[in-house]
């Protein structure tokens, strides 16, 4: 029997929904997962604030920034956003990390009341946030990712996070990509037929990363 269009609607409407359901079913506390984005560059991040002004990730290189998938509706996201806050205003006076959250299915109004009743001052994307999610392949809320200085993802959390698990993260990416790079400098010494010795130093391209720091 062939199916009506609207009972064909109506199936993909029901389908759609439990995606939705899917999306927005998360714990509270936070936990590392994996991602294939981690150890690459990260996805492009552009869209515009409650005021309209252009957000790029990109603008932020140089310093560690913490994407934040999240939704005023959503209660781990409510929940974690003190621990988000505390984090901003411990860094903002050294200026080495800072955060950017992409505000998920919800208003321009809700998100300011959110942040004036809440605290917080740092970008918010409000557009495109549908598009921004499937890009970083978000599945829960709240979802984040840290990104290093030289704009790569070296660490995806889902669910709520707190001040020093972030710090602890961009401690343990930090050492991770030092020791690299000493590890791939070698240092050579030559002795000359007049007895002068002359150190040679070789760099070697840094190995691609296959995972994500401190995961087997």
């Amino acid at each position: 029997m062939r199916l009506s269009t609207r009972a064909v609607a109506a199936a993909v409407g029901v389908v759609l929904v439990g995606l939705i359901a899917v999306f927005v079913l998360t714990s509270g506390d936070a936990t590392t997962s994996r991602s294939p984005l981690v150890g690459r560059t990260a996805p492009t991040l552009i869209g515009s604030d409650l005021d309209g002004e252009r957000i790029d990730l990109k603008a932020m290189a140089g310093r560690w920034v913490l994407v934040n998938f999240f939704a005023t509706w959503c209660p781990p996201c409510v929940a974690e956003h003190p621990e988000l806050v505390r984090f901003a205003e411990e860094h903002a006076a050294a200026g080495d990390a800072s955060i950017v959250s992409v505000a998920y299915q919800d208003t321009p109004d809700n998100i300011a009341a959110f942040f004036e009743r809440r605290g917080g001052d740092w970008p918010v994307i409000a557009t495109s946030a549908e598009d921004l999610s499937l890009e970083w392949g978000v599945v829960k809320l709240p979802e984040s990712y840290l990104v290093d200085p030289l704009g790569r993802v070296v660490k995806k959390f889902v669910g709520g996070l707190n001040a020093r698990e972030i710090d602890r993260a961009i401690a343990a990416a930090a050492t991770s990509t030092t020791t690299t790079s000493a590890a791939a400098t070698t240092a050579t010494t030559i002795t000359t037929t007049a007895g002068i010795a002359v150190t040679t130093t070789t760099t070697s391209p840094p190995a691609a990363t296959a995972a994500e720091p401190g995961t087997p």
